[in-house]
């Protein structure tokens, strides 16, 4: 390792996202900081991960062993203060442009001056974030798909404020965690992925919403004729009902466009608290260890 080389990272937020990034990372050998300002987060998040990680002991894909000395790397709390050695900080909580802002403000703050602040938003380019800190070229987006701990691909977004030195690390350190890193050269709001599957989403809704098919039709067209693993209605339920909601919101303050708001059953589930596989029902409804319940009419 040489002195710019990443050896302890930190990730704020211990959602689905967050926990499951810290486990990867310390999966690799890196000690973590995890910190989030909720403490039943936190809980929710380790229990999570506990779980996750026994499936992967009984299915043969890792030992205790491994799986213990994870666990061990991995600092669970409520300061920011724990943040204050990492040399990589990954920004995992909700999709609002002012929480990412004041977060950074208060992280950099706290860590030395060659600590990379990332965040893994695929909606909010890290430029607009970067106006709140004083050190902009150490800012960039790393984005993790969702679930982290099983998709390879990684999106590393270098913005007009980012240095080549940032940029650099950020593609060294996905590629150490055994992930597959993509460097996008400039930023753009939803990244490569997302814009193509937020175009599949779209339509999806569209085709719902005018009752051409039910959502479970959609779905099965396009596992079947197109051979995706997932449905889009199934995908929403995965991620969130309330992340699309949000990142289209993003996009409809940032644009003035009436066609970049949220669908109106999506923004409807997300009043009703119906929020997908996290609440136990979305398009789907979900039992209480997250399969799916099948209707039968």
């Amino acid at each position: 390792m040489n002195n710019m080389s990443i050896q302890r990272v930190a990730v704020v937020g211990s959602g689905a996202m967050g926990s499951q990034i810290a486990m990867v990372c310390a999966l690799a050998g890196y000690p973590v900081v995890l910190q989030d300002i909720r403490e039943e987060s936190l809980v929710k998040g380790k229990e999570q991960l506990k779980k996750q990680m026994e499936k992967r002991v009984t299915k043969g894909k890792l030992t205790s062993n491994e799986v213990k000395q994870a666990f061990n790397l991995i600092t669970f709390t409520s300061s920011l203060d724990e943040l204050s050695e990492a040399d990589l900080v990954i920004e995992a909580i909700i999709e609002k442009l002012d929480a990412k802002k004041e977060l950074f403000q208060n992280v950099e703050k706290i860590v030395s001056e060659q600590t990379i602040l990332a965040t893994n938003s695929s909606t909010i380019v890290s430029s607009k974030i970067a106006e709140a800190v004083s050190r902009p070229e150490n800012v960039c987006n790393i984005h993790f798909f969702n679930p982290a701990l099983v998709m390879e691909l990684v999106e590393v977004v270098k913005g007009p404020h980012t240095s080549n030195q940032t940029s650099e690390r950020c593609m060294d350190f996905v590629r150490s965690i055994n992930k597959a890193p993509v460097l996008l050269k400039k930023e753009i709001s939803g990244f490569i992925a997302n814009r193509i599957l937020g175009k599949l989403m779209d339509e999806a809704l569209f085709l719902y919403e005018n009752g051409y098919a039910t959502h479970d039709e959609i779905d099965l067209v396009c596992k079947k004729a197109l051979n995706h693993p997932i449905g889009p209605f199934a995908l929403m339920d995965l991620t969130g009902l309330d992340v699309n909601y949000y990142v289209r919101m993003q996009r409809f303050e940032e644009s003035g466009d009436e066609n970049e708001k949220p669908s109106k059953v999506v923004a409807e589930k997300v009043r009703k608290g119906e929020l997908g596989k996290k609440t136990g029902k979305g398009f789907y409804e979900y039992d209480e260890k997250g399969r799916k319940v099948e209707v039968v009419l």
